[in-house]
């Protein structure tokens, strides 16, 4: 299927201990759906970067807006995975004009204020990537063959401290008028929504939404390895809605 090239760019940006690596196969089935998109590497997760450990959030949030100036004039789809849900949710306090739509994959918009990990050591500079047994506690790995969980392990670059400490600072209610489509993978949708409605801390930003639609795609917490293509997808139709 052709889109039309006046559809808006697709922004990819991947979860903790990713890069644009990540979207590899996603990227390449949208290319074949002529979806235009590109996949970014967020400040403190190129491994080649000797002081990627003093990145922060506000660092992070500048290069999405950077990648979202490179496209031009039109608004863009910026797709958050994960994680990366705390920096996409400052470019939408920031600038929500420059988002036509915003699709959390296995994610969602943070509330002012969150920290991901406020307890973490002063003495931590970076986080490197769990053992499986104990980030399979944390997330699912459904999906995931020895093959993906090798590339996660050997191409994961350790998350910036400063990056987890940081408070997200929000204060523009605007940010809840872009249009946003939630992919649940890990949780199926009607939970979510349930627990958003229920004032979870994690999904309370949910509820505030003003324009939202929920597509389930069950898998693990990675559907750009599990499920690239059925994620393509569902990504396309949210560039083209």
């Amino acid at each position: 299927m052709t889109t039309s090239m006046s559809s808006p760019t697709v922004v990819l940006v991947a979860g903790h201990w990713l890069g644009a690596w990540a979207w590899d196969e996603t990227l390449d089935h949208l290319t074949t759906d002529h979806t235009r998109a590109v996949a970014l590497t967020l400040p403190g997760l190129d491994g080649d970067d000797a002081h990627r450990t003093a990145k922060t959030l506000d660092d992070q949030a500048a290069a999405i807006l950077d990648a979202i100036d490179e496209q031009g004039d039109q608004p863009v789809v910026l797709v958050a995975h994960s994680g990366a849900n705390a920096p996409a949710s400052l470019v939408l306090d920031r600038h929500p004009e420059l988002v036509s739509r915003v699709v959390w994959v296995d994610s969602g918009p943070v509330a002012a204020g969150s920290v991901f990990a406020a307890d973490l050591a002063d003495e931590v500079d970076e986080l490197p990537l769990p053992p499986f047994d104990d980030l399979g506690q944390q997330a699912s790995l459904e999906g995931l063959d020895d093959e993906a969980l090798d590339r996660f392990r050997q191409q994961a670059v350790p998350q910036p401290a400063a990056v987890l400490r940081q408070p997200v600072e929000l204060v523009n209610d605007a940010r809840h008028g872009v249009p946003t489509t939630l992919v649940c993978c890990s949780i199926p949708g009607e939970q979510v929504l349930g627990l958003a409605q229920a004032g979870h801390p994690m999904f309370a930003e949910v509820a505030k939404l003003e324009d939202v639609e929920v597509i389930d795609l069950p898998t693990g917490h990675w559907p750009m390895w599990s499920r690239p293509r059925d994620l393509a997808e569902v990504v396309r139709a949210a560039a083209t809605a």
